[in-house]
């Protein structure tokens, strides 16, 4: 049996309760990943360059605080 066959298993053998608890987990779990995978893709693209050099010339301005 593969793994995923037996995560299958395992959520078909989950009380409503569980499965509902799941659901969301996995939910959560999926919105990071996509979100993760979109800035990559945004950052190899360059979309996020102007705001990069947006926030380093606030830097070498001075104009930060920090953390």
């Amino acid at each position: 049996m593969t793994k995923l066959e037996q995560i299958e298993r395992s959520i078909a053998a989950l009380s409503p309760k569980e499965l509902e608890a799941f659901a969301k987990w996995f939910e959560a779990f999926r919105a990071d990943d996509m979100w993760d995978m979109q800035i990559e893709a945004d950052a190899k693209a360059g979309r996020l360059d102007k705001l990069a050099e947006r926030a380093l010339a606030e830097v070498r301005a001075g104009r930060t605080r920090p953390l």
